[in-house]
């Protein structure tokens, strides 16, 4: 009885051991983002941290996808303007609210050698979002935009995945925790089982 006990304490601490592992490794969110625009058509996850800040702003730490059938390569370093468009800094965040975008909005590079910066312009008459971008041969400066390069109008969307991995984990626990109860009921029973038979062969 002793080592079935033990036993159990050592599932249910590996499990809850498993269940803490997967909670601290989901302090990263992941979310599904895309936008159109004429001629434009982008789309992709994010990778955030999981604590938004006091504006309710999410910091954007990694980026996938393709705009336009280019590969996206990476994420414009948050502090720094996207070639071509100095000295507007991104910096690389993200909400649910409305207006899901800053005035500097994120940028990215692509696998054509091509840069991208989405924001919401709160200047305009409507304020709205724009995507700003530059493809080479690409002049510093955003005043030297080229016939190559563009700001225009985009509709902005992202949503945060939902992710069932850590329900499921907690879920586990839970059998686990059952399983081991009975486990431990039916030995007990069959003991004093036993013991009974034995006091009446005595008898």
């Amino acid at each position: 009885m002793k080592n079935l006990a033990l036993l159990s304490a050592t599932a249910l601490a590996a499990t809850s051991g498993l269940v803490f592992g997967t909670m601290q490794a989901a302090s990263a969110l992941s979310w599904n983002w895309n936008y159109s625009g004429t001629g434009i058509a982008a789309s992709g996850t994010f990778t955030t941290n999981d604590t938004p800040d006091d504006l309710g702003f999410y910091q954007i730490s990694g980026i996938t996808g393709t705009r336009n059938g280019e590969t996206i390569t990476g994420l414009q370093p948050t502090g720094t303007p996207i070639p071509g468009n100095e000295p507007f800094d991104v910096d690389n965040l993200i909400s649910l609210d409305p207006q899901q975008l800053t005035v500097n909005g994120f940028g990215y590079s692509t696998s054509g050698g091509n840069y991208s910066n989405p924001f919401f312009a709160s200047f305009l008459p409507t304020p709205g979002y724009l995507e700003v971008f530059s493809a080479p041969p690409i002049v510093p400066g955003f005043e030297n935009l080229g016939p190559e390069d563009s700001q225009l109008p985009i509709n902005f969307s992202a949503t945060i995945i939902t992710v069932d991995e850590p329900t499921s984990i907690l879920s586990l626990l839970a059998l686990s925790a059952l399983g081991a109860g009975s486990a431990l009921k039916r030995k007990k029973s069959s003991t004093r089982y036993g013991t009974h038979k034995q006091i009446e062969k005595v008898s």
